[in-house]
Order: structure tokens, then sequence, then C-alpha cells
């Protein structure tokens, strides 16, 4: 073990300035194979740092390697697990528990009680030994190491140190000079001791000889001493008078600190006099432009502007703590304040009384605007009140409610000026609305005693104040249908159901009546741009957003101009800026909405197909608003009026389609081109005139396909119905006339259903080809089914001669039967059958009369073919040629 111990101080613990105290070999409890070694260990440097040390050999068994250290502070408990037995095992309590048992107790209790010696020499925080003898906590150990632990002083533990390399070659040297030093160690311990003697003699005779000069040496210090005293009298002498000096200067810092403090002191009261000054004094001349200027001329409103800027900058200027506290600012604040309010009440009087006079000024030019299509125009007013727009942001910042108070008393006003001025503008409209109804040859109103003044009093009727349509059937209603409602007793037609037939609204009717809803829109749209651009203007609205709140009172009256009507106003509290734009535009112009769906069902109620142009222009006008502001009173407006526009448009659609299904024919005269199907054509050519270009084309293509959907549907409903005209001309006659108007007019969105009426029509012609002309050769056609019968029974062509009722005498009794006269004189009469069916409109007995000629040239054929392959070498023929079947043909159709 002491083999071991040396090499692990050598190679492990000296090369980290440790010592090597006691060492025991373990192994871990359950796992005795892995042996290690435990080493209690010191630090050779201050401050000492006691360690234990699981020291364990490699992996290779040549060398032993430093495996893991813990610091014996950190150590909180030892366990010997038994006091009184011998018990190899023993734990440590670290942050951890490690259980060891010991290669001997011996070993065991060794290093114990080398722990519990380093324990109690340098911890302070003492560990806990368990289940340890007492005996062997308080014994010495025996063994050298134990003993330099157990030393009383710390020179105890220093008594063992290594040579050096001099020393080494010292004792190396004297043990060359004494041979048998190695041999005989107690006679060179001898002589060793006899030497050492002599040197002490040797070295108190040097001392005894030096007395003298110790004497002079302690004679020369108590010199140096006397010298020491000198000097430090001197210095105390001279530390009095720098006392002196040092208080007296002491003084002067002190006087010269209170003068600096003072000058500093008066500096920052100047800043603070001149800051007050500067930032809280308001000139004479804006005091009186406050007070008295004159709020009506350009130059007084200027000095205005400027005096209130400066009195916003004095009131607004951020005060140094303790400014507060003075008077003078006190006084200046107040004054600012009376200033302030002054300035307010004055201006708030004065816009009041601006509004006012120009609402007279205005309602004066009314009367000139009556007579046109035309709303008065409110730039010069916008104009002189844009005057006064940096004065009212200076109100909203200073006073909120007189700012709001202005901006009630201006949505009060000009509601009540708005809202005469659209009624007048709508009843004007509604006139010539109504006129365009009323005007033209052939037209459902020429026929009524109507002058337009009584026209006046039923279109006032009709919207009364509020300028809305009733639910009742007023006299301007029954003046707009009275016409169309006798006509539509009378025909079924699509062109009646929607007010189209060229002898009740022409195209002129039509179009006078698009260019007064365009001339509506196009005076309401700049209307209402230039009042919204005023208003975000003059109230200073548009820069930037603010959480402002607009209190709009309910009846009890706040606004002092009127008292508004109940159910007016209402709370309303807006999140930006745009938001009070918006509930203003809406209180002004609040009529617009309602006059526009007034004026839009009036329109309609005249010609139903009106909501066309309709749809056009209101489409063509909600997307240039929304072009300008997607946000805008007017876009917002106009696209609400659109919904309804739109609605109305569905309806039309949705009405003729249902009148189409209720369309009845006449019983005694041929049907002919159908009325819906010639109002279809009319529809689209109308329709393709009006949306060339419209931003709603989708809407008119939707319409197309139901309606053609439906008129296909009721042809063949009416066809099938028919009794006087056979179903195919029916058929034809519609599908042929249907698919020309499609081809003409290159519908891209009814492709289909054009190629659909071109199969439709050329089918039924050829069905009505065949069961018109039948059988003009009857016999001769029951003869030769026969004769096609034996031979799909199997008989053979050329035997078919020798049956007895299909011998060549049978057939030309038959053929005999069959003359050119007869003939002609049948295709004649199928003429005639052929003509009474057609209509002219169609012109199509042409056509039909030419299928049936090729018809009765393929039967003729037929014949020919059967007689040629049944009858050969009989010189059997037929009593008339091609040729002259042509002849026929031509000189029929020439003679009708």
């Amino acid at each position: 073990m002491t083999a071991i111990k040396h090499a692990l101080q050598r190679d492990i613990f000296t090369p980290n300035d440790e010592r090597l105290l006691s060492i025991v070999n373990v192994c871990k409890a359950g796992k005795k194979k892995k042996n290690c070694f435990l080493c209690a260990t010191v630090t050779t440097e201050r401050p000492v740092q006691v360690r234990v040390v699981k020291v364990k050999k490699s992996d290779k068994g040549d060398f032993y390697k430093r495996q893991m250290a813990w610091e014996l502070r950190d150590l909180a408990e030892v366990d010997a697990k038994d006091a009184s037995k011998e018990n190899p095992e023993f734990d440590l309590h670290f942050e951890k528990v490690y259980r060891w048992v010991a290669s001997s107790t011996a070993e065991k209790n060794s290093f114990i009680s080398c722990i519990w010696k380093l324990n109690q020499r340098y911890l302070r925080k003492k560990v806990e030994f368990v289940n340890v003898s007492s005996q062997l906590l308080e014994e010495s150990a025996p063994s050298g190491e134990s003993q330099s632990v157990a030393g009383g002083d710390e020179d105890a533990l220093d008594d063992y140190q290594e040579l050096n390399a001099r020393e080494e070659q010292d004792i190396e040297g004297m043990m060359e000079v004494c041979e048998y030093a190695i041999s005989n160690a107690e006679a060179f311990a001898e002589k060793l001791s006899k030497e050492l003697q002599v040197l002490d003699g040797a070295n108190i005779h040097s001392i005894m000889a030096s007395e003298k000069q110790v004497n002079i040496l302690m004679q020369l210090l108590d010199e140096a001493l006397s010298e020491v005293d000198t000097i430090e009298g001197k210095m105390s002498s001279y530390e009095e008078m720098l006392q002196s000096v040092k208080e007296q200067m002491d003084q002067i810092s002190q006087s010269n600190r209170l003068i600096q403090i003072s000058n500093t002191n008066n500096g920052k009261l100047l800043d603070e006099i001149q800051f007050l000054v500067n930032y809280m004094d308001l000139s004479k001349g804006h005091i009186r432009a406050l007070q008295e200027g004159d709020l009506s001329s350009s130059k007084g409103i200027e000095a205005c502007i400027n005096a209130s800027e400066a009195l916003l900058q004095c009131m607004n200027v951020a005060l140094r703590p303790g400014h507060e506290k003075l008077m003078a600012v006190k006084q200046q604040q107040h004054l600012f304040t009376e200033l302030r309010d002054t300035f307010a009440r004055r201006l708030t009087n004065h816009l009041n009384n601006v509004f006012v006079h120009q609402g007279h000024d205005q309602s004066s030019m009314l009367s000139q605007h009556m007579a046109e299509l035309t709303l008065p125009k409110h730039n010069p007013l916008h104009r002189d009140l844009l005057r006064y727009a940096k004065l009212m942001e200076w109100l909203k910042n200073t006073q909120r409610e007189k700012y709001e108070g202005l901006s009630r008393t201006y949505v009060d006003y000009m509601t009540r000026l708005y809202e005469r001025e659209i009624k007048d503008f709508f009843e004007v409209a509604k006139i010539k609305m109504a006129g365009t109804a009323k005007e033209g040859k052939g037209n459902k109103f020429a026929t009524l005693p109507r002058k337009e003044s009584a026209l006046k009093q039923e279109t006032e009727s009709l919207h009364g104040s509020s300028g809305k349509l009733t639910g009742s059937t007023s006299s301007l209603n029954k003046l707009a249908v009275q016409g169309s409602s006798s006509r539509r007793s009378q025909s079924s037609s699509l062109l009646d159901m929607g007010n189209m037939s060229a002898s009740d609204l022409d195209v002129a009717d039509r179009t006078k009546f698009d260019k007064i809803f365009e001339q509506v829109l196009s005076e309401l749209e700049p209307l209402c741009l230039a009042e919204q651009d005023f208003i975000s203007k003059f109230f200073k609205l548009q820069q930037h957003p603010t959480l402002a709140q607009v209190e709009v009172e309910e009846s009890d009256g706040v606004v002092p101009s009127r008292q508004p009507p109940p159910g007016e106003y209402r709370h309303f509290i807006s999140s930006t800026e745009k938001d009070m734009v918006r509930l203003m535009m809406n209180k002004v112009f609040q009529s617009i909405e309602t006059e526009l769906n007034s004026l839009i069902a009036l329109g309609d109620k005249i010609d139903s197909f009106h909501s066309l142009y309709m749809l056009v222009k209101m489409s063509h006008h909600v997307w240039t608003a929304e072009n300008v502001d997607p946000a805008s009173y007017l876009s917002t407006t106009l696209g609400n009026v659109l919904v309804t526009v739109k609605r109305n448009f569905d309806k039309c659609i949705s009405g003729q389609i249902r009148q189409m299904e209720e369309v009845k024919i006449s019983k005694k005269s041929k049907v002919g081109i159908l009325p819906f199907v010639a109002g279809f054509e009319e529809f689209a050519e109308l329709a393709e005139t009006i949306f060339r270009n419209a931003e709603r084309r989708g809407d008119l293509d939707k319409a197309y396909v139901k309606l053609i959907r439906a008129v296909f549907m009721n042809v063949e409903k009416v066809a099938n119905e028919s009794q006087k005209t056979p179903r195919d001309v029916v058929m034809m006659e519609n599908f042929h006339h249907i698919f020309s108007t499609l081809s003409h007019l290159k519908i891209s969105c009814l492709e289909t259903e054009r190629r659909e009426a071109k199969h439709k029509y050329t089918d039924h012609l050829q069905s009505y080809v065949i069961n018109s002309l039948g059988q003009p050769l009857e016999k001769l056609n029951h003869f030769f089914e026969g004769v096609e019968a034996r031979v799909a029974q199997g008989v053979r062509e050329d035997e078919v001669s020798y049956q007895l009722a299909f011998n060549k005498q049978e057939l030309r009794k038959v053929i005999k039967e069959y003359p050119g006269k007869e003939v002609k004189k049948g295709l004649d009469n199928l003429y005639k059958k052929v003509d009474k069916h057609l209509c002219e409109e169609e012109s199509l007995l042409q056509v039909v009369w030419h299928s049936m000629q090729d018809e009765f040239i393929r039967q003729y054929k037929h014949f020919e073919g059967l007689i040629g392959r049944c009858y050969p070498g009989s010189g059997i023929t037929m009593e008339f040629t091609i040729g002259d079947m042509l002849e026929y043909f031509s000189s029929i159709a020439q003679s009708h």
C-alpha cells in the first residue's frame, strides 16, 4: 500500500500541488470486481483545500488516473455502518450517497480517522459521523501520515517536505564521502551529529566574537531614533501651520461655491422668465383681433386665424414643473381662457349667421332651376365658407362642443335646403319622364286628355311630402299603365307584356327616358362629390383619424335653429373621422336614395324595359364613383339603388317568362310567328344597343339564357296545343325565326341555343314535308309496298312479276291511273294546303315547296328503281318524267 501511495503522490497529486494523506482500497457495493482508491488530499498552496479523490487504474492497467473529486466541505455525513463490529462497508453522503466496501476494516478506519481530523482542523461546518467508534475519533493514528494530520499546530502537517535537487546532491555527496553510510546508518548518523556539534560550536564562537560590532550597531540605532524624534517635532509644527492655511482655504472655497450657485440660479431664473415671456405672451394686436376682429372680411379673417393660432400655441405650451404655481402664469392662463371662450362664441354666432344668410340667397335661386332639369350649384357657398376652415379647425381643437354644435347646425340647415332642391329636381324629372310616355305617335297616352299642370299634380300626389312612392294606386300610376292594361287584355305577346310595341313606346321615347335618367345621375354626382369634399375640408375631417365623437340629439332639441322632428336624429359615436363624414352626408342627403327609388319605380311603371337603361346607367355611375372613392357617400348610395334597379330588371325578366307561360292561342286563325318570339328579337336588338360596352353585361347574358329557354319551352307548348296549324309548322316557322335572329345578332352566350334552334327548324321542316306530301301516288305507292314486302319475304326481285297480284298487267293498270294531268292537279291542291298553313311573315313557302319537290323526286326515283329491278325488259315506265315534275312544281309556284 505504501508503494501505491508513493506512486499516486508522484504521478497524480504532485503535479497538481497536492499532498496525499490517506488512502483506502474500495469498490462499489455490489460491484466488487471494479476496485479503485479513495484518497484524502490537501493542497500545498494556501488557503488549504481538502478533497476526497477517486483514483482508478487505466483500462490497460499500466498507470493510474484521476476519475472524480469531491470537496470535503460538500461532505454531509460519514456512515461507518457499525461501531461495534468490524465491517468494511461505509457510506459518504455528498450531493448523492456513495456506498463503498473497503478491502479491509483497518484501511476503512484509518481513512475515516483521517477524514475526521481534516474536518476538525479545516472546516467550520462539521461533518456528521454516524456509526463510528468514539475511540477511533479520539485516538491519534500511529502511522506517519496520521501523526502529521493530528499535530497541534500548522507546521505538523508541513514537517514532511520533499527534498529538492540541491539537497539531494548534497546528501549524495556526503554519502559518497562516508562509505558506510548505507551499510551502517547509525554510525553515519553519529558522525553527522558530531559534525553538527562542531558547526554549532563554531557558530557560538562567531557570535561571541561579533559582540563589539553589535554594541556599535545598537548605539547607531539610538542616535537614529533621536533624529527621528527631532524630525517628528518639526513636522508637527509644520502641520499646525498648514492647518490654519487649510481652514482659510476652505472658507474661500465655500464662498466661491456660494457665488457660483447664486450665478447659476440667476441664470436659470432668467431662462425661466424668458421662456414664460416668449411662450406665454400674446401681442395686443392678437388680443384685439380675437375680441373685435372682423369675421366678414378677408383681412379680418386672416388676422383672426393668426391670432387664434398664436393663442392656441400659448395655451398648449408645455409648462415646466412649478410654473403653474406662479401667479403671473395663472393670470395669463385665465386671460387665455377668456379670450378663447370669447372668440369661440363670436365665431360660432358669426358662422350661424353665415349659414342662415347663405341659405336665403340659395333659396332665392331655386325658382330659376324649376323649369330645367338641373340642380343649383353650391360652389359660391362653399367658397365663402372655406375661408373659415382654419378657424373651424381651431374651434375643433379648443371648443369641441361648439364645433359639434356648428356641425349639427350646418347639417340641419343643409338637410332642409337640399331636401327642397332635390324634391323639386325629382319632381321635374318625373314630369319629364311621364311626358315621354305621353308624346309620340300611336302612344297609349296620346288619347288621354291630360295637361302638364294636371300631370304635375298627379306627380305630387304620387311622391307626397317625403318624395316616396306610396303603395296606393295613385293617379300617375293609373296614367302610366292605363294604356298598357287595355292592350294586355287584347294580346299576350312579349311586346305588350313589356310595353315594347312599336305602336306604344318607340325608340325615340326610350332615348328620351335614357337622357332624363342620365341627366338625373349626372346632376347628382357632382353635387354629392362637391358637398363631401367641402365637408371634409371645412370641418377638417380628412387629415388624420381620431376618436371623434359625434352626438346627434333626439327631439329634445340642441340645435337653436329649429326643433327637429321625432326620430330625425339618433345617437352615434364614430370611430374615425371618415365615419363622421359619412354620417353628415347621410343626414344632408337623406332624401336622395328615397327619391331615386321613387323615380326608378315610376320609370318601371311606365315601361318595364326602362330597367335595362337604368341598370346600365346606374352601373356605370357606381363604377365611376367607386374609382373616385369606394367609401364615399355617393358610391354607397348609388350601390344601394343599383340593388333596386337590378331587382327590377330581374322582376322584368321573370314577369316576361311568367306571361309567356300564360299565353293563349286563337283556335280560329293560324299561329304564325308567336308574339313572344318576335318580342324576343326586338328585346335582344334593344338590349344589345343598350348594353354595348356596359359593365353589367353578365346580367344581360344571364337574362338572355333565361328568356331563350322560356321561349323554346313555350314555342313547343303552343305547338302542342295548336289545333288550326300543324305542330311542325309552328315549330318550323318559330325556330327558323329564332335561328335567324340569333345569327343576325351574334350573341356569344346564346351560340348553343342558336345551333339548337337550327337543328329544331331543320327537323320539323323535314317532318312537315314528309307528312304533308305523304303519298301523292297513293295506289302506286301501295303497289310497290307490296312488291317490297314480297322481296323481304324471300322472293327474288326478278321473280316478283310472276306473282299474280304484282304481275306486269297489274302494274300497267296502276300506272295508268296517274297521268301527268292528275299529278299536277294533286300538287296544286297540295300547294294551296301548304300556303294555308304557313304565315307570310317568315316567307318559308318556297323553301317548303322546294323541299317537297325534292322529296317527290326521291319517291319517283325509288319507284323507277323498283320497276327496273323487278320488271326488267318489260318497257313499263311512268306516265310522266322528272322533267315533267319539275315543270309542274315550277308552274304551280309561279301561278300562285
